[in-house]
């Protein structure tokens, strides 16, 4: 029931700040902030997109979990720049400053549980495999033209 009454109440609380603060700073001042908020939300959310990608493909011996909780803060702090509304606005730039950052990983951070396994690459035995094997004769299909040889299908040119 709270999920559904927040997501009630978020646009009836945008829609009196913007009414309180486009009227304190006036119509202009409040669309050139909306869309340049917006406007920084897409080239962050851009931006992390590349650098998660670069990051994750460098070869490190560190946990990356880490790397991607900061950068999943990131794009939630870019999507919520994104929104129009000043008070999805003001939680995205909070979000941006590094301790309130890493302090909301570390407080959701206690709810999750990671299971991994690990791979430990291909095993490396010198003991030989022992094995039998048959040969197959390819079987001519009875319905091919003649001409054919055996293992054409007759699609290529050759």
């Amino acid at each position: 029931m709270r999920p559904l009454a927040a997501i009630l109440a978020l646009p009836i609380l945008e829609i009196a700040l913007f009414v309180t603060i486009g009227g304190a700073i006036g119509l202009l001042a409040t669309l050139l902030i909306i869309f340049g908020t917006a406007a920084l939300g897409v080239f962050l959310l851009r931006r992390q997109g590349v650098e998660m990608q670069a990051a994750l493909q460098m070869p490190r011996r560190m946990d990356p979990l880490a790397l991607m909780a900061d950068g999943a803060a990131v794009s939630l702090a870019a999507a919520l720049l994104i929104m129009p509304g000043f008070f999805t606005d003001t939680v995205g730039l909070l979000l941006l400053i590094p301790p309130v950052r890493r302090a909301l990983i570390r407080r959701l951070g206690r709810n999750v549980q990671v299971r991994s396994t690990a791979w430990r690459g291909p095993v490396r035995d010198d003991a030989p495999i022992d094995a039998d094997y048959h040969e197959i004769e390819p079987v001519r299909d009875p319905l091919a033209p003649p001409s054919q040889p055996p293992g054409s299908s007759g699609w290529t040119r050759h």
